[in-house]
C-alpha cells in the first residue's frame, strides 16, 4: 500500500517503521518544510494519507487529501472544533475520514470500562477527577484521549455539566488535571472519590508503537470505503 505521511515527528517516524515492516511504501513525508511537495503528487500516487501532524496543519492537511480523493486517516488533536466541516467535506467529496483521539486497541477497550464504569457510579455520591500525563512536546492540553473519556463520563454523571481544566472551583464539571513530564508516552487515570474510598481505573502507555500500530492498521482497513469512520468501526467494539 502506498502511504502519505503527513507529519514527520516522533509519532510520523514511528509509523514509518511499522508500516515498512508491514511490507508497506511510504510516497511521500511530509513535514512543516516541505508541504508544498504534497502538489507533486497526483492523485493515483497515493492511497491513504496518515496524519499526524500539529493542530493548526491538521485542518488544511485533511482538507487537501479529501479534495484529492485519498482516504485520511487522522489522530490529531486540538483542531476539532472544524471537525464537522471535515465531516460534510468528506460526504461532499464521496471520500474517506478517520479519526481517533488514540489509536492504541488498549485504549479504545479502555474507553469502554471507562464508559461502563461511569454509568455505575452514577448517583453514588462520588466525586469524580480525571490526570492525564505526556512528554512535554505535547502542545494540547488536555490530551484528546482525555476528552473523549470526559466526555462519555459527563454523559453518564447526572451532575455533570461538562469538563474543565483543573483548578476549577466551579461546581458541577470534572476537573482535568494535565501534567507535562519528561518523554511519558501517555498515562490517563480516571478517579471517583467519597469519604469512605476511592475507585481508579488507568491506562498507561509504554510506547509510542501501539498508537503507531492501530494507525497503520486503520489505514489498511480504510481503502474502499466511503465516509467517516473511527475505531469503534474498526474494532466492532
Amino acid at each position: 500500500m502506498r502511504i502519505l505521511l503527513l507529519g514527520y515527528g516522533k509519532m510520523g517516524k514511528t509509523i514509518e517503521k511499522i508500516a515498512l515492516e508491514r511490507g508497506h511504501s511510504i510516497v511521500g513525508k511530509i513535514d512543516i518544510d516541505n508541504r508544498s511537495d504534497m502538489d507533486a503528487l497526483k492523485p493515483a500516487d497515493v492511497e491513504v494519507a496518515i496524519e499526524f501532524s500539529a493542530p493548526e496543519a491538521a485542518y488544511n492537511n485533511i482538507t487537501y487529501c479529501l479534495k484529492k480523493g485519498w482516504p485520511v486517516v487522522s489522530g490529531t488533536t486540538g483542531w476539532l472544533e472544524h471537525r464537522s466541516e471535515i465531516e460534510k467535506l468528506c460526504v461532499q467529496q464521496n471520500g474517506a475520514f478517520f479519526y481517533a483521539s488514540n489509536y492504541s486497541i488498549g485504549v479504545n477497550l479502555f474507553f469502554r470500562l471507562n464508559r461502563q464504569l461511569a454509568r455505575l457510579m452514577n448517583g453514588h455520591g462520588y466525586e469524580q477527577s480525571m490526570t492525564e500525563i505526556h512528554h512535554i512536546h505535547k502542545l494540547d492540553a488536555p490530551s484528546g484521549t482525555a476528552i473523549t473519556l470526559a466526555e462519555a463520563i459527563t454523559d453518564e454523571i447526572d451532575n455533570l455539566e461538562g469538563w474543565k481544566l483543573a483548578p476549577e472551583t466551579e461546581g458541577g464539571y470534572l476537573q482535568i488535571t494535565s501534567k507535562r513530564e519528561g518523554e511519558v508516552p501517555g498515562t490517563h487515570i480516571v478517579r471517583y472519590e467519597s469519604e469512605v474510598d476511592t475507585i481508579e481505573i488507568s491506562h498507561t502507555a509504554h510506547s509510542r508503537a501501539g498508537f503507531a500500530l492501530g494507525a497503520v492498521v486503520s489505514a489498511e482497513w480504510l481503502p474502499g470505503r466511503n465516509g467517516v469512520f473511527g475505531m469503534n468501526d474498526l474494532l466492532k467494539i
